[in-house]
């Protein structure tokens, strides 16, 4: 009788065990994508100021035609990429990112554009979405590497394994241009 008791307490706490393990991935996994859905709400974002930061650099610098092109057609291919995973949309963002960061140096040009008030609200209105992103892309990758972490550790990698928990990809920073400071000369 003490034998089998200590059985079914041995089975009981191995369910509740197997129980918790399985919420927790399932919270970690709910807190990945609600992580990647606000990052995409700033990407979004982003994608929305462009418009008008193309507008109010055209009056200005009609002869920068095609850094203007190239902006509008890196917004074009990163929104037509919007339901994708984080690693297929990478490149595509990266690209937006580097077209907008030149169109910002360009307009550094034209003393009437940098003094112009849409100019400078719409300066800083990427300027803050970009902090937003950056910002975002650190908390889901946070979350990334916890529910990865606890995907490939013992004894929940069983667990994971058992129920299909997958590891997810990162949403890193590829292009080299962004991950330098820009150099500022006031000579």
């Amino acid at each position: 009788m003490p034998l089998l008791l200590v059985a079914a307490a041995l089975i009981v706490l191995v369910l509740v065990s197997v129980l918790v393990m399985y919420n927790r991935f399932v919270r970690q996994r709910v807190l990945v994508d609600e992580s990647w859905g606000q990052t995409d709400v700033e990407l979004t974002r982003r994608h929305e100021l462009i418009p008008n930061l193309v507008a109010t650099v055209q009056g200005y610098a009609a002869h920068e035609r095609t850094v203007l092109e190239t902006l509008t057609a890196a917004r074009e291919a990163a929104r037509a990429h919007q339901g994708e995973d984080p690693k297929s949309r990478q490149g595509y963002e990266d690209a937006l990112g580097g077209a907008v960061a030149d169109v910002l140096v360009r307009a550094e040009a034209y003393p009437d554009l940098k003094a112009s008030q849409n100019f400078l609200q719409l300066q800083d209105e990427l300027t803050n979405t970009e902090d937003r992103i950056a910002a975002a892309r650190r908390f889901y990758n946070g979350n990334v590497r916890a529910y990865n972490t606890r995907v490939q550790t013992f004894p929940s990698n069983v667990i994971a394994g058992m129920f299909h928990f997958e590891a997810r990809e990162f949403f890193e920073l590829r292009d080299q241009a962004a991950r330098t400071a820009p150099s500022v000369d006031l000579g």
